[in-house]
């Protein structure tokens, strides 16, 4: 059954620098997970439900035009779970709309904990290091346009794997 999950894609050269701190920091997961801001977690589908899922999030994608984002600074969500982020600090009401149309579309249940966006650049790694990455990308700030989300599903060797591209709807007057 594959697993799939939703995210924007934090585009080159900022996606890749982010994801080259985060193996920097020894983080495992850099080798596998490309830079993002997650709109939908891992989740299982069944084969044959891949067709749907791809024709829900078309009509999701038509629901938003395309934004502007800025992640600028960290964050972290210690002591609750060893992650060090880097905030979203611009495009975060666009995004939250995104997920939960995204959400809506693929009959996803609310999440566990309240919905946050971020990219991820350290997990599960000792205090050290991810109080390394908190310091050393405190100052990090980069813009972009968020014109489309992607479906990515999980390989085994080669992990997070985008599969499909879907453009947000028309930009605004």
């Amino acid at each position: 059954m594959p697993i799939i999950g939703v995210a924007i894609p934090v585009p080159d050269p900022y996606g890749a620098l982010l994801r080259e701190k985060r193996a920097d920091f020894g983080d495992p997961m850099a080798e596998t997970i490309p830079s993002h801001v997650t709109l939908i977690p891992p989740t299982e589908v069944e084969d044959d439900e891949l067709e749907v899922v791809c024709a829900s999030l078309e009509r999701a994608s038509a629901t938003l035009p395309p934004f502007p984002m800025r992640l600028r600074g960290t964050g972290t969500f210690r002591p609750v779970s060893p992650v060090v982020f880097v905030a979203v600090s611009q495009g975060i009401s666009y995004t939250e709309m995104l997920a939960k149309c995204v959400r809506n579309a693929l009959h996803s249940p609310e999440p566990e904990f309240p919905f946050h966006p971020h990219v991820t650049v350290a997990h599960n790694l000792d205090d050290g290091r991810l109080d390394r990455a908190y310091d050393e990308l405190r100052d990090f700030e980069c813009q972009f346009t968020v014109s489309e989300f992607a479906l990515y599903h999980h390989e085994d060797e080669s992990g997070w794997v985008p599969q499909r591209a879907f453009p947000l709807g028309p930009e605004l007057p």
